[in-house]
This record gives C-alpha cells, structure tokens and sequence, in this order.
C-alpha cells in the first residue's frame, strides 16, 4: 500500500524537506550565534551571502509543504475505498492513531510557513537584512514541527491495514453521540446560531480590516479577528453548510464535500478561508516592524496588501457560502 504513487511522493517531499530542514536550522543557529552586520569579517560576508541560497531554499520546502498538505487530503479521500467502513477521508485518517495528528501537524505547518514566506518576502526589500535573525528564529521553531510532521506521516502510511473496520463521517460528525468529541459537538451546534456566528464574525472582521486599510490601525486586532472567524467558518462549515452542499440535514462530514461527486466543492470553499486566515495572520506578523527603518518606506503598504488579500479571500468565501444556501434544495428554516 506504502508503494502508491501519491504516498511515495508524500515520503519523497517529506524526506526532503527533512534534509533541508536540518541544514537549515544548523544554518539558522550559527547565524544567530555569530551575526553581526557590523563586523567586516570574511566569515560575516560568507554568511550574508549565504542567507539568500538558505532562504530560497527554504522557501521551496515551504512552497512543497503547501502543496503537500493538499495532496495528503487527497490521498485520504482516494483511498477511502481501499478501507473497510470508509466513505470518506475520514475513514482512512482513522484506520490507526496517526492520521488525524499528521493532518493537524500539516495545517500547522500550512499557516507557519505561509507567514514565513510573507516575513521573508518583507525581509528581501530592506538593504540591512532587518528581519534575518527574526525569520532564521522562526526557522529554528520550523524545523522541529516538519521533522514531527514526516515522522508522524511515515508512522501513518507504514501501519496502514485493510482489514481494519474503520469509523467515518456518520460517527465522527453526527450530533448526540455516545461517544462526543468536538466533530460531535461542533455538529450539534444550531445551524441559525452558526450562520448568525459566522455573520458577526464576519462582520468584525470586515469593519476591523476597513480601519486597518483607512486609518492604517488595528492590524494585530485584525490578525486576532480573522484567526477567531477561521474557527467560526470551521464550526458553520460543519454544522450548516456541509449540509447544504449534501442537501442533507444530518449529513455534517467537512470531508465529502471534497470527493469528485460533490465536484471537489470543498477546495473552492476551503481554499479561501485559508488563504484569507494565513494573510491575516501575515499582516499581523509584519505590524511590529512597521518603523524599522530600511523597511519604513515599503512595509507599510505590504502590510495593507496582506490586509487586502486577507478581505478579498474572505469576502469570496462569504460568496461561496450565500451561493451554497441560495442554489441548495434543502430548507432548514421554515
């Protein structure tokens, strides 16, 4: 089973990533150690000139790391029909303990290094190299996170078992269960209560970005808002739009909106919502150097970008969501 084409080249992007994980975070630590701008020394030029090829290099496994967590919610849900009580890829993240763990550790690296990659684009504009120890002291709390993450992951593919009756969707998402957990209690959640949540969330987190775009404030309130509206989008996709989407009251999974029948619905959904979180989170990352001085010309306004993308992404998944509701044939409120 480890032998599939999409799981080899999971190991293959992990494998490598490793590498260059433990190169760079070797780089990152000497770097801090021994990093001063105002020394002329031959071994301060070296790594001056270093940064750049660890840097570009980093941001390649970043980029793969991105790529990698689409791919990996793929190969859960392709390989649903290999698993015994599978219907989705819930069933095969639960066919042993480390499915949903590798998935939590890929969403973590997801917003980690998209934020990396926005510091060090902020970063490659300054002449004094301004956020080089900061972005090399992320890369140091990086690396341990995507070394958990492939080991975690080759710990999930190598206990793979088909004869292994697994639990789906209709237990892990399905109000009142015996036995709850938060699929169950994000599930029981009322779909108006939801919907009027995802509105004010919403709402907040528009009017804050306004103000943080006008009055250039609030940019770190509007990083916090846009983190609570990703856990308020989550808990409503659950509860009331999946349903929608399946034109199905009791049907809740956040999984089988992404299975071809459903015409892969749950990437134009989901894919904004996380972009528009990452970007938000981005923007709040980069408020605290706004007064750097190689950076005062310029950060400013990358800031209102990120702040900008954020609104877009997620005013194009508050269209989604009404288009859902609107063209669906299921009626929850009378």
């Amino acid at each position: 089973m480890i032998f599939q084409t999409p799981i080899l080249a999971l190991l293959l992007i992990s494998a490598l990533s490793s590498v260059v994980m433990l190169w760079a975070g070797w780089f990152a630590l000497r770097l801090l150690l021994r990093w001063d701008l105002a020394s002329g020394s031959r071994a301060q030029l070296e790594m001056e000139r270093a940064t750049d090829l660890v840097s570009t290099l980093f941001g390649f496994v970043m980029l793969a790391q991105l790529l990698s967590l689409l791919l990996y919610v793929f190969n859960a849900d392709r390989m649903a029909t290999l698993f015994v009580g599978a219907m989705c890829a819930v069933g095969t993240l639960n066919n042993n303990d480390w499915g949903f763990p590798t998935l939590y550790a890929k969403l973590a690296i997801f917003f980690v290094a998209t934020m990396w990659l926005i510091l060090d684009r902020a970063d490659r504009t300054g002449h004094d190299y301004p956020l080089t120890r900061v972005k090399f002291a992320l890369v140091l709390l990086i690396v341990p996170l995507v070394l958990a993450a492939g080991a975690s992951e080759l710990t999930y593919f190598l206990n793979l078992q088909a004869d292994v009756i697994t639990s789906c969707c209709s237990t892990e998402f399905t109000a009142d269960t015996e036995d709850a957990g938060l699929g169950s209690d994000m599930s029981s959640l009322a779909p108006a209560t939801a919907l009027w949540l995802l509105a004010a969330s919403g709402a907040a987190v528009a009017l804050i970005g306004a103000v943080s775009l006008i009055w250039k404030r609030g940019t770190m309130l509007f990083a916090a808002a846009g983190a609570v509206f990703f856990v308020v989008a989550l808990t409503a996709i659950i509860s009331v739009i999946s349903p929608y989407v399946y034109e199905h009251p009791t049907h809740h999974c956040p999984f089988c909106i992404l299975k071809p029948e459903y015409n892969y619905f749950g990437y134009v959904l989901y894919v904004p919502l996380f972009l528009g979180t990452a970007f938000a989170l981005g923007a709040g990352l980069l408020q605290p150097f706004r007064k750097v001085e190689s950076l005062a010309a310029t950060l400013p306004a990358r800031i209102r970008k990120q702040v900008a993308l954020s609104l877009a992404s997620f005013v194009v998944f508050g269209l989604v969501v009404l288009w859902t509701i609107w063209q669906s044939q299921l009626i929850l409120f009378g």
